[in-house]
C-alpha cells in the first residue's frame, strides 16, 4: 500500500498543485486548502489547524510542510509528539529578512518565531536552492549581505537537502518564430517591482531607446515616468506568457533576492538569452558568467547587454533551454523529493 502524508501549505498556488500531481504518483495526499494570507485570520486558522491535524495525523507516516510560518509550527510539533516524521520544504522568503527593500517574512517577529521554532523541530528541511541555507553577495550594495536561515537561526541544527525546483519540460513548448531583435522580458507582479528590479529596468531603458522592455505580472511601475520603450503586460496566462517568451530575444532575472527563479526557467525553456543578477542561485541557473550583472548599477547592465548582444544569440538560446531540460525537470525533483520522503 502506498504511503499516506499530510501536505501542508499556505496557499493553493500553480506549483503546490504540480507539487501535489508529482506526489500522489508515489503518496496518498491528505490536504486541507487554508488561505494563510490574511493574519486577521490566524487565530482561527491555528484551530481550523489543530483539528485536521488531530483527525489524520495517526493515518500518515510524514508530514510535508511547504514553507516555514505560521502554518508549519503546529504540523512539526505534533508530528514529534506523535512520531511522524516532519519535512519542511523552504522556498524563499521564509528564508530572509530584507528590510531595505521590504521583502521576507522574517522581518515580522512573530512570523519569525513560528519559522525557526518550526526548522528547529523538522526532521529535515527541504530548500531549493543551497542559498536559502546561507549565502552572501555585494550586488546590492557596497556592504555584504548575508541571508539564509542558517544566518537569521544560528542555533538550527536541523538537517538540510537541496532538492531544486522542477519544471514540466512539455509547459514551456518551444515555437520556433523569429525572435524580435533587442527584445526583453520580465515577470513581476505589482509588489515585486522592487525586490525584482523593476526601476532598474526603467533607468536602462532610458539609456537603450532602441531596445524594447516587456514586463508581465503587472499593468504599470508606480512611482516613476515609464518611457515608451517600456510595455506594461498585465496579468498573463501560462499560454499568453509562453507565446512572448517565444518572441522575446532576453530574460532579464534582476532581483535583489531570489530564492530559485522559477519564471527564468521557464523563458529559457523558450530560448530567452537570461541576464541574471550575482544574488542567490540566479548565477548558476544561467550557468555562463557572461549573463551575469555584478552589481546593480545601470551602466554596468547597459555594457553587458551591448556585450551579449554580440554573442551568438541563438546558441546561447539554445544552450539556455539544454541547461533547463538537462537540470531542472519536474521529473528530477519529483526522484529526489520521493526518494527523501521515503527515507527521512
Amino acid at each position: 500500500m502506498r504511503k499516506k502524508i499530510i501536505f501542508v501549505y499556505p496557499k493553493l498556488f500553480t506549483f503546490i498543485r504540480t507539487e501535489q500531481k508529482i506526489l500522489s504518483e508515489e503518496f496518498v495526499i491528505i490536504s486541507k486548502n487554508q488561505n494563510w494570507t490574511n493574519k486577521f485570520l490566524l487565530p482561527f486558522n491555528l484551530l481550523q489547524q489543530l483539528v485536521f491535524l488531530l483527525i489524520n495525523i495517526r493515518k500518515v507516516e510524514i508530514i510535508l510542510v511547504s514553507f516555514g510560518g505560521y502554518w508549519s509550527l503546529l504540523p512539526s510539533v505534533l508530528g514529534k509528539f506523535f512520531g511522524k516524521k516532519v519535512a519542511i520544504v523552504v522556498h524563499g522568503t521564509d528564508c530572509v529578512s530584507f528590510p531595505e527593500i521590504g521583502y521576507g517574512n522574517l522581518r515580522i517577529p512573530l512570523m519569525r518565531w513560528f519559522t525557526k521554532k518550526s526548522y528547529q523541530i523538522a526532521d529535515i528541511i527541504l530548500p531549493v536552492s543551497e542559498s536559502l541555507v546561507y549565502t552572501e553577495n555585494n550586488y546590492y550594495s557596497e556592504e555584504t549581505l548575508k541571508f539564509g536561515y542558517t544566518h537569521h537561526f544560528k542555533n538550527i541544527k536541523t538537517t538540510y537537502k537541496v532538492i531544486p525546483n522542477g519544471l514540466i519540460i512539455n509547459d514551456w513548448k518551444l515555437e520556433k518564430n523569429n525572435k524580435e531583435p533587442n527584445s526583453f522580458i520580465t515577470v513581476m507582479t505589482d509588489e515585486q517591482i522592487k525586490r525584482k528590479g523593476g526601476y532598474l529596468i526603467i533607468d536602462v531603458a532610458n539609456k537603450l531607446k532602441n531596445c524594447t522592455f516587456y514586463i508581465a505580472g503587472t499593468k504599470t511601475i508606480k512611482g516613476v515616468e515609464v518611457p515608451e520603450n517600456v510595455i506594461c503586460l498585465g496579468r498573463l496566462t501560462p499560454d499568453e506568457l509562453r507565446k512572448w517568451y517565444n518572441k522575446t530575444r532576453f530574460y532579464l532575472q534582476l532581483s535583489n533576492f531570489e530564492g530559485f527563479g522559477v519564471a527564468i526557467c521557464e523563458a529559457m525553456l523558450c530560448e530567452c538569452v537570461p541576464i541574471v543578477s550575482d544574488v542567490n542561485y540566479l548565477p548558476t541557473i544561467a550557468d555562463n558568467s557572461k549573463l551575469v550583472l555584478k552589481k546593480r548599477d545601470p551602466d554596468l547592465l547597459v555594457k553587458l547587454v551591448n556585450q551579449i548582444s554580440s554573442e551568438n544569440l541563438d546558441e546561447l538560446g539554445q544552450q539556455a533551454r539544454n541547461r533547463i531540460i538537462e537540470n531542472f525537470s519536474v521529473d528530477n525533483r519529483k526522484q529526489l523529493l520521493i526518494n527523501t520522503l521515503n527515507k527521512i
